[in-house]
């Protein structure tokens, strides 16, 4: 199945008293790149995200995985006060109001502010039952998140296709004008050749004037970059129908498409030749752009 690179998905579900929100979202990376974040308490399952991806086949792009989860039920944890703490604290606020002269502002809500003054204590951690309920949420917004990549994916390769399809009808007018061309190159080549024994006096041997020319001429022939060229839109068809991911190996076919092309315009003298083959470079450049979109 061809891939985007970008997408989005997100799930939210009430499980086992946790209200569970996930979010994935993901843009174009040269390699998989996985950054998950899960509310502090369920932190230790955060190493299980990036694998549990890449099993359902995710293997380029930027992901961004945030897990929110929240106890509905308040007795599913503890709060408690760090009294240690919290004397040591105020006991330095009020050394800094009495020595610097500062006003008296200490306040539960101020004091509260500060996080480490709390002890969060909830029942003993199950990996695999808090795994299991963070996937029955996960599992859903990843197969979003997935249906997005792969409905963009397929746009992109249906323009792809329409492209490389038209690469190929330059490709039979250049087919057409090139014969055209390589005769007259020859000719023009055999005229100049026999001016230049005229001025001095020298009569050609035809025979040997024409296979020269014949020889020379085939050297701006453009018939074997044609060939490969057809062979490349063959081997493009194919990677796209593979199911596997395309990205890198459709990136690597177009260098060589592009070889051929350039090739192409550097053996042909002709103008209308010249114009298509810009015309198959544009294309191609375009193509190269949405590859880059490719997983």
């Amino acid at each position: 199945m061809i891939r985007s690179m970008t997408g989005f998905g997100r799930c939210r579900a009430t499980v086992d008293g946790l209200d569970i929100t996930v979010e994935i979202k993901s843009v174009n990376s040269r390699f998989f790149d996985c950054s998950a974040k899960i509310s502090r308490a369920y932190s230790y399952l955060e190493e299980r995200i990036k694998p549990y991806l890449q099993s359902k086949g995710v293997s380029r792009g930027k992901v961004d995985v945030w897990i929110g989860i929240e106890a509905l039920d308040s007795g599913c944890v503890d709060v408690a006060l760090d009294e240690g703490y919290l004397r040591g604290y105020l006991d330095a606020l009020y050394r800094m109001r009495d020595e610097f002269g500062l006003r008296d502002d200490i306040s539960v809500m101020s004091v509260a502010q500060k996080p480490e003054l709390f002890l969060v204590k909830k029942p003993e951690e199950d990996v695999e039952r808090d795994w299991a309920r963070v996937l029955e949420v996960l599992e859903p917004a990843t197969e979003v998140f997935l249906s997005v990549r792969a409905r963009e994916g397929e746009t992109l390769a249906a323009d792809m296709r329409a492209k490389v399809s038209e690469i190929g009808r330059i490709v039979d007018e250049i087919e057409r004008l090139s014969e055209a061309d390589v005769a007259s190159y020859r000719e023009r080549l055999a005229e100049r050749i026999r001016e230049a024994l005229a001025d001095n006096q020298i009569t050609p041997d035809e025979t040997r004037l024409l296979t020269e020319c014949a020889i020379h001429a085939d050297k701006v022939a453009v018939d074997e970059e044609l060939v490969r060229l057809r062979t490349h839109f063959g081997a493009f068809e194919e990677i796209l129908s593979s199911g596997e991911p395309v990205g890198r190996k459709l990136d690597f076919l177009l260098q060589e498409m592009n070889r051929e092309v350039n090739t192409t315009g550097s053996k042909c003298s002709d103008a209308q030749i010249a114009r298509l083959v810009v015309d198959a470079k544009c294309l191609l450049e375009k193509i190269r752009e949405q590859i880059q979109n490719l997983e």
